[in-house]
């Protein structure tokens, strides 16, 4: 049977403060609302935006040290899957709820704070600001007696 690929990456901005929760076992558990969007012409011409809301879970060790630092309006790239789900409501009807499961998450920069590249996982992604790597990233440059050749 051939294997199928379930990839999902959405770069937006947090919608509310994560909420980190502990289950029974002890494990994290990281609920978060995020917020893309896109802008597009409509029919007559006019800039139109559209904003989807996505949920995202994150588990464990990654799900606690990110619950410490997120906030509301920070921007971040996750990847992770699709995971749908079904449960009866009040009135015995099935629903389904489909969110994403993030198994990488990187700290983009803008929201709330000023700052560089924050990265919670993954290493992609160049410091914000110019666009490209400055010297006080690193450490400044080296002497020539630091290079090893």
């Amino acid at each position: 049977m051939a294997e199928g690929l379930n990839r999902v990456i959405l770069l937006g901005n947090l919608g509310a403060d994560p909420e980190l929760r502990m289950t029974s076992g002890g494990t994290a558990v990281l609920k978060l609302r995020l917020a893309t969007s896109e802008s597009y012409l409509d029919k007559n011409k006019q800039r139109q935006e559209r904003t989807e809301w996505h949920r995202v879970t994150l588990w464990g060790r990654r799900a606690e040290a990110l619950g410490k630092i997120l906030n509301k309006g920070d921007r971040i790239l996750i990847e992770g899957s699709l995971r749908t789900s079904s449960y009866e409501d009040r009135d015995g009807n099935k629903k389904y709820s489909t969110e994403i499961v993030a198994n990488n998450v990187v700290l983009s920069g803008g929201g709330n704070r000023s700052g560089g590249n924050r990265s919670g996982g993954g290493d992609f992604g160049a410091p914000s600001g110019g666009g490209g790597f400055e010297e006080s990233d690193y450490g400044g440059a080296p002497d020539d007696d630091d290079i090893p050749f």
